[in-house]
C-alpha cells in the first residue's frame, strides 16, 4: 500500500507551530482556531507515525526536527514552482462584506492588496448588514455581530465604539444635549444594527428603543440622514470616521461607549487551505491593526 501523503494544512501548521512554539500565535498567523492548529498536528503524527513535539514548550523531538527540515524544503519547492495557477491565470476571489465597512474601513485600504497581490482576482459582494446574514457564494464573509457562529470558522476583525452624532446645523438649531435626559427627547435615528439602547444603559438609563424617528438599516445610509439634519444618530466611530473628516457629523457628547458588538472574518471549513483565501484574511488583519 503507497504511504499516505498529510494534507497540506496539517504540514503548514507544522511549521508554524514548529517556528512560533505557540498555539495561539500559529492560529492567528494561519487564521484559524487553536484547536484547530492542536487538530492538524495530531492528524500529522498519526499520519507519519510519530511524536513532533516533545513537551508544552513545544521543542521538537528528534523525529519532529528532522521532518521539519524536509518539510520545509518541499514547501520552498512549492513556492517557486509556479504549478497550475500560471496555466489557468489569476485566482479569483470572492469577498462579502457589508456596505459601511466596505466604503469606510476596506475600500481606502483595497489598493494596498490589488498592488500587493496582483495575481488575485477580487470580486467584492455587498451583503445585507444584518446580523448573521450568511452569503452562500462567497469565499470569504465580514459579518458584524456578537461572534457566536456555530456554522463557519471566524475571527474577531475590529471592536468599535459609539457616540452620538449629527449635523452642525442640527446642533446649532437644537443643542446643546448636555444632558442624557435632553438626548432622549431629541430626534434620534434608529438603526437594529446600533440600537440606543447600548447608550442610555451606559448612563443609567433603562429605556426601550424610541418609538418614533427613522430607521435605516444600513450605517451608511443613517449617518447620510444625520448629515442632512433628519436627527441624532448613534454611530460607531471608526465607520463614521469619513463624515466626521468631512465635516458633516459632529460630535453630540465627548463620551464612547463600547459597542455591544464586533467585525468578524468568516469561513466555511477548509476555505484557508486555498492560498488566495489566507492570503486575504491575513492581509485584512494586518492593515486593522
Amino acid at each position: 500500500m503507497p504511504a499516505r501523503i498529510p494534507p497540506i494544512q496539517c504540514l503548514l501548521t507544522f511549521e508554524a507551530l514548529a517556528r512560533l512554539r505557540s498555539v495561539t500565535q500559529a492560529a492567528e498567523e494561519l487564521c484559524v482556531t487553536p484547536s484547530a492548529v492542536s487538530h492538524r498536528v495530531k492528524q500529522l503524527e498519526q499520519i507519519i507515525g510519530a511524536k513532533l513535539f516533545g513537551r508544552a514548550d513545544f521543542s521538537l523531538t528528534t523525529d519532529g526536527s528532522e521532518y521539519l527540515a524536509h518539510v520545509r524544503e518541499g514547501l520552498a519547492i512549492l513556492e517557486r514552482f509556479p504549478g497550475q495557477d500560471a496555466v489557468q491565470g489569476k485566482r479569483k476571489l470572492r469577498v462579502a462584506v457589508t456596505p459601511t465597512f466596505s466604503r469606510s474601513i476596506l475600500m481606502p485600504r483595497l489598493r494596498a492588496f490589488i498592488e500587493a497581490y496582483p495575481e488575485i482576482d477580487l470580486t467584492l459582494q455587498v451583503s445585507i448588514p444584518l446580523l448573521d446574514v450568511v452569503a452562500e457564494d462567497a469565499d470569504l464573509l465580514i459579518r458584524f455581530g456578537t461572534g457566536r457562529y456555530a456554522d463557519v470558522e471566524h475571527l474577531c476583525l475590529m471592536t468599535d465604539e459609539v457616540t452620538p452624532l449629527a449635523s452642525p446645523a442640527y446642533i446649532r438649531e437644537n443643542g446643546p444635549f448636555d444632558t442624557i435626559e435632553e438626548l432622549r427627547d431629541a430626534k434620534l435615528i434608529k438603526s437594529p444594527l446600533e440600537p440606543w439602547r447600548t447608550w442610555f444603559l451606559a448612563h443609567g438609563l433603562d429605556v426601550v428603543e424610541p418609538a418614533d424617528g427613522s430607521s435605516f438599516n444600513d450605517i451608511g445610509l443613517m449617518c447620510d440622514a444625520a448629515a442632512q439634519g433628519l436627527g441624532i444618530a448613534l454611530v460607531r466611530l471608526k465607520l463614521g470616521q469619513p463624515w466626521l473628516d468631512n465635516g458633516s457629523l459632529a460630535r453630540i457628547s465627548p463620551r464612547n461607549v463600547p459597542s455591544p458588538h464586533a467585525h468578524y472574518l468568516c469561513w466555511r471549513t477548509g476555505a484557508m487551505d486555498r492560498w488566495e483565501v489566507a492570503a486575504f484574511a491575513e492581509w485584512l488583519k494586518k492593515s486593522l491593526v
